[in-house]
């Protein structure tokens, strides 16, 4: 099974894109089409498309990426239980919501301290040719799946970074196809956060 997964589907751009990236981008792309629409089982495909990413990105060499995928797939589980019946701190319904002052404060520090550490490991214990590049997404994805999870608007700005900082990463190894996914990722970012603007209660309140 795993032989045909890693099989060429087709060629794109001299490179092959194997049945398995297929797989995974077709999943992702419905995963975030469920999360613009707040639909709840955009977590289980992103546990499945995950899982498959993991054997992906490790064979590109892209290990920050390859991690992530496997911290992706065991937090979508406490996504997946956000959405379904968490709550804000004063016990009112998790909705879509901006971040307060000290929310983004918060967050723009977490994004600034991920950002290296992660970098700084990959460099350090693995043969990656990409240590910042991978480091960058892979630590500002942290923070925005935590946004993610907790329906902070400002999560899909996040993602927008991460994503365009992803295509560039993916030209540079080659994965067309998830240069085109992290592509329409992007717009989708934007689209994203639009809808949930639109979503957001009339007040507008921001809740940390």
């Amino acid at each position: 099974m795993t032989e045909l997964l890693s099989a060429p589907a087709f060629m794109l751009w001299g490179s092959p894109v194997s049945w398995l990236e297929l797989v995974a981008s077709t999943l992702a792309l419905a995963m975030v089409g469920c999360n613009m629409r707040e639909i709840h089982w955009g977590w289980p495909l992103a546990i499945v498309s995950s899982l498959l990413y993991v054997a992906v990105f490790a064979k590109a060499r892209i290990y920050g990426d390859a991690s992530l995928q496997v911290f992706f797939a065991l937090v979508a589980f406490w996504g997946w239980a956000q959405w379904l019946r968490g709550h804000r701190a004063d016990g009112s319904a998790l909705r879509v919501s901006r971040l307060s002052s000290r929310g983004i404060a918060l967050t723009l520090l977490a994004c600034a301290l991920a950002w290296p550490a992660v970098a700084l490991f990959l460099r350090r214990f693995t043969d990656t040719d990409v240590p910042w590049w991978d480091g960058f997404a892979t630590g500002l994805s942290l923070v925005g799946q935590f946004l993610l999870g907790r329906k902070f608007i400002e999560n899909w700005l996040i993602w927008l970074a991460v994503n365009v900082v992803s295509v560039g990463l993916f030209i540079h190894k080659g994965l067309w196809l998830t240069v085109g996914l992290y592509a329409v990722f992007a717009v989708l970012s934007v689209a994203g956060y639009l809808a949930w603007r639109q979503r957001m209660p009339s007040a507008g309140a921001a809740r940390a």
